[in-house]
């Protein structure tokens, strides 16, 4: 009895250590393919990256959200906007629930295919996953509360996100100075036009006419006319 117990013990052995040589090399692939699909995908090598990224094992745990996500960005690249919204789902999912850079790319994909509602519980689950503090959902959920006519809301989710971009934002700057005007505060607008204006490089066009349209209504006290204020919509998807 005593020898079959160690016979037992030994296999035993064996196959935890078979366990994890196998999930050490699993991963170890998961990452050489995730190198090898991001350097394709920045060649613009979408389809191959698809390849490489498609052959990262679930085993590989995180890395296979990673992955997950990784298609979901060829995909978008490739205007295969329907089957990124399904790859961000699967990586949010693979993360249990919280992986705020996948929720948010959904969000973009999700408004490309005109359905700002779900796009904006998108961007809520993103700020809600990364402990609150994933600035371009905020961004992107004030342009779309800003789109319904909650011009409050939009001065809230704007401030919120520019408190935590991390480096000057002229693009939140100019939009939270839109929602300002659209509710009367114009001298609050006219601050945050101009702090747009001074914090870019390129002479920003939006925020130098909204700027002038700015002080032209505040010089003649005319009654405020905001509908040609114009708004920046920036987004970006990246591999990771």
């Amino acid at each position: 009895m005593l020898r079959s117990r160690r016979i037992l013990l030994a296999v035993l052995s064996l196959l935890l250590f078979a366990h994890l040589a196998v999930a050490q090399t699993t991963q170890s692939d998961a990452r050489d393919l995730i190198k090898s699909g991001n350097a394709r995908y920045a060649r613009a090598e979408y389809e191959s990256a698809i390849d490489d990224y498609a052959r990262v094992s679930p085993a590989a745990g995180e890395t296979y959200a990673q992955a997950l996500y990784n298609l979901g960005v060829c995909y978008y690249e490739l205007w295969r906007t329907k089957d990124a919204v399904a790859m961000y789902r699967n990586a949010i999912a693979a993360r249990g629930g919280r992986y705020p850079r996948a929720s948010y790319s959904l969000g973009v994909a999700l408004e490309d295919l005109k359905r700002p509602a779900e796009a904006g519980a998108a961007y809520r689950e993103a700020i809600a996953s990364s402990g609150k503090t994933y600035a371009p959902a905020y961004f992107r959920l004030g342009l779309i509360t800003l789109n319904e006519d909650d011009f409050a809301t939009a001065v809230t989710l704007f401030r919120e996100a520019l408190s935590r971009w991390p480096v000057q934002f002229p693009a939140g700057h100019n939009n939270l100075g839109v929602a300002l005007a659209r509710t009367g505060r114009l001298r609050e607008a006219e601050r945050e036009f101009a702090t747009a204006l001074s914090q870019s490089h390129t002479g920003l066009p939006e925020a130098r006419h909204n700027l002038e349209l700015c002080r032209s209504l505040l010089k003649t006290r005319a009654r405020i006319q905001v509908a040609s204020l114009l708004l920046i919509k920036a987004s970006s998807s990246a591999v990771n």
